[in-house]
């Protein structure tokens, strides 16, 4: 269904077309004005998002390549890691009154096969370790077994 396309075979043009496409399914349909949306969100992100951002971005987990501020169709992810199809959302004070938006948004990007895994403020602040293990803990889990198929 939402699965990467395979690499291309063939030479560098071939090779180029191919990521065109894999950069294409990574978004998931988002529009041009959630791609703008997303672009001022990484030049405005959060304490705690810049925290976590240190702890994952340059492949530092699992070797796999994090996104911040990502768009995924109409929505925009904290971190997302595509080979896993995980989104990491870190959950500030507002969160506690947006429950049921957030758990719909979550349902939403299931549809996707992508699992949504969430930390406050306060984990993330005081409690980075547990944080990093949980995040490599499902980034393995769902690359040894992934819902999506192989």
């Amino acid at each position: 269904m939402n699965r990467p396309p395979n690499p291309p075979e063939g030479g560098l043009a071939n090779r180029l077309n191919g990521m065109e496409e894999l950069e294409k399914l990574m978004y998931y349909g988002a529009k041009p004005d959630t791609m703008e949306a997303a672009r001022i969100l990484r030049k405005n992100m959060t304490f705690h998002e810049k925290m976590l951002w240190e702890k994952l971005k340059l492949k530092q987990i699992c070797g796999l390549r994090f996104r911040r501020q990502h768009p995924i169709d109409i929505f925009i992810a904290d971190f997302y890691c595509h080979d896993a199809r995980l989104v990491v959302e870190i959950d500030g004070e507002i969160h506690y009154q947006k429950k049921d938006y957030d758990d719909g948004r979550s349902a939403e990007m299931e549809k996707y096969f992508i699992k949504v895994i969430r930390f406050t403020n306060s984990e993330v602040e005081n409690n980075m370790e547990s944080v990093v293990k949980r995040i490599e803990y499902e980034v393995n889990r769902r690359i040894e077994s992934p819902p999506w198929g192989i």
